[in-house]
């Protein structure tokens, strides 16, 4: 005989009610067949829509969670893992055109790792975020292009490789599926180039080796120079199951369901987005991520071609020995944003990586130290001795501060509430500044400008500029910051250099390094072409000719261009520097230049009229007997630039160091506030220092002893202009009038630096309003 206990009757009435098995048909036609937990879908269930679709798998408390099959009524289908009504972990979706997705998911969304074969034949494998391509990943065209590299937002973005079906190869940078930056590019036929790239067409400076000459080693050519080329590409949509909520919304305690909304079969068509491939430069470099080895060339031909495009047009060409190019000396560049000559990050065994991390670490802690202070006026105190914020960073960290693998160091931030309101009138939010500095990206150590030797770093982004101070040049900041501040703060379009912070980083055994944090004046999405550091004097203000690249800042007397404004430009710029001299001047503050960044425009639609499709692919054909290009097989072009009224709407409003500041009135447009089109970028907002266009007339060099292998296709350039005040930070004081007395024995006293602040910012004046920008005629 079996007798049973109280407690065992109760389990076998839970698992009725758990686990009973019925059928439900709903009123609105749907049924449920499986088991239930009350009245809600538990364990192993079949629901059929009253549309066909069904979902058979495993349940729990009225939400699919755990393997489970879809079927819709479309045909798509999906097998895998749910998780409270979501498609969520791994599974395989295939949608009703053939599309195979296998991989990760997240609230019915591709993320994390997964492969993708498309209707077409194409196939990405690789990294998923949000449903698109981002990350590392490999994307294979169906007639046999293969990219592999970065991506992001779904588009090629980064560092990466391209390999075409005929053999080309690139090997470089991208942005928005676009070759953009430095890269190299192996033909076919063995020929290479390396060069720069700006939205998919070549920008800048470059070298093109001819099948069988010697070239330098890809991978040191790749690591010490800014090169690449133009590419158009054919990638399809990224597409994700448009489901709105959880299917299991549709489940209420009384009948389960609520509405109507489910998973639904009808994502996004992979559409392709198509951009034919350029067939005037599909060409590419070796790759070792393509799996082929860097081969040398073992020919002895040295002949190498040193090319300069504008925006895919070539204005420029010398034949140079490729002994000679493999032995320019390092140049000095002046800070200069995206194109910089860039190291991506800073070797770990050199000590700037370690100011680079403690700079980093101070900043994300002075900021979020201030930022909760309520906003109020500056006060006297604020610029005082006392205004100072101080901490130690041990390496293992504090109760303040958080461990990190750099040395011990001691913190010191000047006047924080000053920088702070800076940077608020700059229209800086706290966690963009913090995050442009401090984030995962870290900063770029840049090649020293000048003969101060100072260390340059630049934010991830682009935006900010931080520099290394000698002690004498802080205390100059400290004592003229309440009138910089006041300066500032009175005029919005100043052009003078924007300071949003003041720091002191004190080593172990005592050394004390100095920084500020300035506004990057090129930051911009447009390549600068040439830039110039120009003072008004002439002793030694010049660049030798045999180290100049696209890179270099040069200088008064290598300026080769006078550049012409609308009238209502040129008189707000002039109104702007006379005002910021005037305060330098009161300043007692000389030896401040102007750094003025072109780039040159040259419209997108007339690459195939002024480059042949064929001008790389047969080189021997570019050049004449002597090396030189026949002016007659290109056209000048005719003006790319066109002003219209300003809509805010229309423009970005991102921020940044060009945020701050009015839009300028021109006079060519009935005086109103102007917009800059410039075709294949978009439109620009004008402003003071920013997005200026003006037309730059080139001073041709004229002489039987110029170097025939070099010719200046152009005498007139459409061209916008980025500039402002800059070195700000060097007063008269005895040093310096020693040196105007010993240097006024040997020159003229009006052609050199050392001047007292009042002529130097008279003839500062008249140099840029004669020589640089002249009134029209």
């Amino acid at each position: 005989m079996c007798f049973h206990t109280f407690d065992d009757i109760l389990f076998g009435v839970e698992l009725a009610y758990i686990f009973s098995i019925s059928e439900k048909i709903l009123s609105n036609g749907d049924v449920y067949l499986g088991t239930f937990k009350g009245m809600l879908p538990h364990g192993r269930g079949k629901y059929t829509w009253s549309d066909g679709m069904v979902y058979e798998g495993d349940w729990e408390e009225g939400k699919m969670s755990g393997k489970g099959h879809v079927l819709w009524s479309s045909g798509a289908t999906y097998d895998g893992d749910f998780s409270g009504g979501y498609l969520h972990g791994v599974g395989t979706y295939t949608g009703p055109d053939g599309d195979v997705y296998s991989g990760s998911w997240r609230l019915n969304i591709q993320h994390g790792i997964g492969r993708k074969e498309y209707r077409n034949s194409d196939i990405y494998d690789g990294s998923w975020k949000e449903g698109i391509h981002e990350g590392s990943g490999r994307y294979a065209w169906s007639n046999g292009n293969m990219y592999i590299g970065n991506w992001k937002a779904g588009k090629m973005c980064g560092r990466g490789v391209m390999k075409w079906f005929n053999g080309d190869l690139f090997d470089g940078s991208w942005l928005n599926g676009l070759m953009h930056g430095s890269g190299f590019y192996r033909f076919a036929d063995g020929s290479y180039y390396f060069g720069m790239w700006t939205k998919g067409l070549k920008d800048g400076q470059g070298t093109f080796y001819p099948a069988g000459s010697k070239h330098p080693s890809l991978r040191r050519r790749c690591d010490s120079e800014s090169h690449s080329s133009s590419v158009k590409y054919e990638e399809p949509n990224a597409i994700k199951p448009n489901v709105k909520r959880s299917l299991s919304e549709k489940i209420s305690m009384n009948g389960f369901l609520r509405g109507s909304g489910r998973i639904s079969h009808k994502s996004s068509s992979l559409e392709d987005s198509v951009r034919e491939v350029s067939s005037s430069e599909t060409a590419c470099m070796l790759s070792h991520t393509l799996g082929e080895g860097q081969s040398e060339v073992q020919d002895d031909s040295t002949v190498a071609y040193e090319r300069e495009y504008v925006q895919g047009i070539l204005i420029k060409e010398r034949i140079r020995n490729s002994e000679g190019l493999l032995h320019k000396k390092k140049q000095r560049v002046k800070f200069q944003g995206k194109d910089s000559k860039k190291t991506p990050c800073v070797d770990s065994h050199n000590n700037s990586y370690f100011l680079m991390l403690n700079l980093q670490l101070g900043i994300r802690y002075t900021v979020g130290k201030i930022t909760p202070v309520p906003m109020r006026e500056v006060r006297s105190s604020d610029f005082g001795e006392r205004a100072r914020i101080r901490m130690f960073f041990p390496r293992k960290g504090s109760q303040f501060t958080p461990p990190h693998y750099s040395v011990d160091f001691y913190w010191k931030d000047y006047c924080p509430m000053v920088f702070r309101n800076l940077r608020e009138m700059f229209k800086l939010d706290a966690a963009d500044y913090m995050m442009s500095i401090c984030g995962d990206d870290g900063l770029r150590e840049l090649s020293s400008p000048g003969k101060s030797g100072s260390l340059f770093y630049l934010s991830h982004d682009d935006r900010f500029v931080i520099k290394t101070l000698r002690k004498s040049e802080l205390k100059v900041l400290l004592r003229m910051l309440p009138s910089y501040y006041h300066h500032v703060k009175e005029h919005e379009n100043t052009l003078i250099t924007k300071f949003f912070g003041l720091h002191r980083i004190t080593l172990k055994g005592g050394k004390k390094v100095r920084f500020v944090v300035m506004g990057n004046m090129f930051c911009t999405e447009l390549r600068i072409h040439r830039r110039y550091d120009l003072k008004g004097s002439c002793q030694g203000r010049f660049t030798d000719k045999d180290v100049i690249d696209e890179a270099t800042t040069l200088k008064d007397l290598d300026l080769s261009y006078e550049f012409h404004m609308d009238r209502s430009l040129r008189e707000a710029f002039f109104k702007q520097i006379s005002l910021d001299c005037m305060f330098l001047e009161s300043q007692d503050i000389l030896d401040y230049s102007l750094l003025l960044g072109l780039h040159f425009s040259a419209p997108e639609h007339l690459n195939a009229l002024l480059e042949p499709p064929n001008t790389l692919q047969k080189p021997d054909s570019v050049p004449s007997d002597d090396g030189s290009i026949s002016q007659s097989d290109i056209q000048i072009p005719p003006k790319g630039l066109l002003l219209v009224t300003h809509e805010p709407s229309s423009v970005s409003t991102a921020p940044g160091p060009h945020i701050r500041g009015n839009t300028l009135r021109a006079f060519s447009v009935g005086d109103k506030e102007v917009d800059l089109l410039l075709p294949g970028t978009g439109r620009l907002r004008v402003q003071l220092g920013v997005n200026m266009p003006a037309q730059a007339n080139h001073k041709l060099e004229c002489g039987d002893d110029r170097d025939s292998a070099e010719v200046e296709l152009y005498e007139v350039y459409d061209v916008v202009l980025y500039l402002g005040i800059i070195d700000i930070l060097q007063e008269y004081n005895l040093k310096k009038k020693i040196e105007h007395a010993y240097k006024s024995l040997k020159f003229d006293p009006m052609t050199i630096s050392a001047v007292a602040p009042k002529i130097y910012s008279k003839r500062f004046i008249n140099f840029l309003a004669e020589k640089v920008f002249p009134r029209d005629p």
